[in-house]
């Protein structure tokens, strides 16, 4: 079995390339010329491997939320591949990701995505008993909505921290705030989620998947 997953919602393009045994990952800061690079970079991750698109049984890629052009190429480049071939597509929220980071702490989680003009993009998960499970909506929040929504020793991970760590940390002193390391999705855990969305039997067909934007629509249409 053959993945190949993407996350393009942020200035990295995230790329992963699985097969039974091993992924093999690129991690590639493109922040405006994603357009330009992306289909080149697949295709030279493909060819190091011997791979062609049509080796590829499952393609996944992050929903979002994040950049709003970014999610549009990613999402729109999965589809151009996956949809000529009759292969399934795997859908998966860049929030799930990225909580993912933290996946190794019994605590409460917390992304915090910088969503611009003064917000943030969120969601709760908890790990209990080695077992990760979201237990909030895809949440659009100001920083005020966001303090309140901080558990006792939750730990807090993305961009937006470093625009209201200082905030976080006098709204909740226990909170647990991770380093730069953890901002930003990691190709394994786009492919792991990925992997559990195929036991699952979750997959979708190209048409069926759509972004994560939380945005209300006349938002998105003027950006």
């Amino acid at each position: 079995m053959k993945i190949l997953a993407i996350d393009t919602s942020t200035k990295f393009l995230c790329l992963g390339l699985s097969d039974n045994t091993k992924v093999y990952e690129y991690k590639l800061e493109v922040s405006r010329l994603l357009s330009t690079l992306i289909i080149q970079t697949i295709k030279r991750a493909l060819d190091s491997l011997g791979w062609k698109v049509s080796d590829i049984d499952y393609f996944a890629c992050g929903l979002g939320p994040g950049s709003f052009t970014g999610i549009r190429i990613g999402v729109a480049t999965i589809k151009g591949l996956s949809w000529p071939l009759n292969k399934p597509v795997l859908g998966i929220a860049t929030l799930d990701i990225l909580a993912k980071n933290a996946q190794s702490l019994e605590s409460y989680i917390m992304p915090a995505v910088d969503a611009k003009r003064g917000l943030i993009y969120t969601s709760i998960y908890q790990v209990k008993n080695k077992v990760f499970k979201r237990i909030s909506p895809y949440m659009l929040l100001n920083e005020k909505e966001f303090l309140k929504k901080i558990k006792d020793n939750c730990v807090i991970l993305g961009d937006a921290v470093d625009l209201y760590k200082e905030d976080i940390l006098k709204s909740r002193k226990k909170a647990v705030i991770l380093d730069k390391d953890y901002w930003y999705p990691q190709v394994f855990h786009i492919v792991e989620l990925a992997k559990e969305r195929i036991r699952d039997r979750e997959n979708s067909d190209s048409f069926k998947v759509k972004p994560v934007y939380l945005y209300p629509k006349e938002c998105q249409i003027r950006s």
